[in-house]
């Protein structure tokens, strides 16, 4: 059975206040870090879910409405952490990657796009539509910064095809193999923001989906705060949830995700803003 290695990798971090991203948390000032992957494929070569932040943000949060943004949400960022840099630091150059999975359209999944000019865009279609016509502040309120996109984001788009869901991947009913190989299924799990996705990555030839997660990872995006959060299901400041596309859904979505964990005790996690969870034998 096809398999990918994931690395977990960050470009960059962001500051919050912890009690806003954890109910019951200090109020103090915490950095988080962007996370993005590389899953390699034995075919496809180098694929990224996500690309972190890019200097392209951090230029235009110094602009207006862009300033909004960093006001909220400040951003640090090295050079040498973006995910192009990262990559050619481990042997890969950026025309090398043909695929890109975008779990969601926020600044810091997807500031890195520009860089990577020979690939192909997979996520859900309903991410980018409620988003295409935003400019300016009404963007902005949507965490959303469409200078960030390649002029020709829309035409290399390949949006994943959602079918029913095979078993092990309960309690969402509908699933998108994204290589056709049983390498990667994406999950829709909106909520956080429009047409979030998580994927459901096979990390070794023998991992089933429908056993105990031995060899099995979860990408899981921005569904919580902390691997932690998402296992305990551990709220957000309500503050927090005000920013959010849809509070409800997020919360369906968040419980959903703890429900397949909680049915698959050694699949390891990957949350956007914690350090990985990798879990053996």
């Amino acid at each position: 059975m096809t398999h990918m290695r994931v690395i977990p990798l960050a470009a960059g971090e962001c500051l919050n206040i912890s009690a806003l991203t954890q109910r019951g948390a200090a109020w103090r000032v915490q950095t988080y870090p962007a996370g993005f992957a590389l899953l390699l494929h034995p075919s496809r070569g180098p694929v990224l879910f996500d690309t972190g932040y890019s200097e392209r943000v951090v230029l235009s949060m110094r602009r207006w409405p862009g300033v909004l943004y960093g006001l909220l949400t400040p951003v640090r960022l090295d050079v040498r952490e973006t995910a192009a840099a990262q990559l050619a630091r481990l042997g890969f150059a950026s025309d090398e990657v043909k695929e890109v999975i975008v779990s969601h359209l926020h600044a810091d999944h997807v500031g890195g796009l520009r860089d990577f000019g020979a690939a192909r865009f997979h996520l859900d279609a309903g991410a980018y539509a409620p988003l295409r016509d935003l400019r300016g502040v009404a963007a902005i309120r949507k965490a959303f910064m469409p200078e960030l996109l390649p002029g020709d984001f829309e035409a290399r788009i390949e949006p994943l095809d959602f079918r029913p869901a095979p078993p092990g991947l309960s309690p969402f009913p509908l699933a998108a193999d994204v290589f056709g190989d049983g390498s990667a299924y994406a999950v829709k799990v909106p909520g956080h923001a429009a047409g979030m996705i998580a994927l459901i990555v096979r990390t070794t030839p023998d991992a089933v989906l429908d056993g105990d997660g031995a060899g099995l990872m979860l990408l899981a995006a921005d569904a919580a705060w902390s691997v932690r959060g998402l296992r305990q299901g551990l709220e957000v400041h309500p503050l927090a949830r005000v920013v959010f596309d849809d509070a409800q859904a997020e919360r369906r979505s968040a419980e959903g995700l703890r429900e397949w964990l909680f049915n698959h005790p050694r699949a390891g996690v990957f949350v956007s803003h914690d350090l990985p969870e990798v879990r053996h034998g």
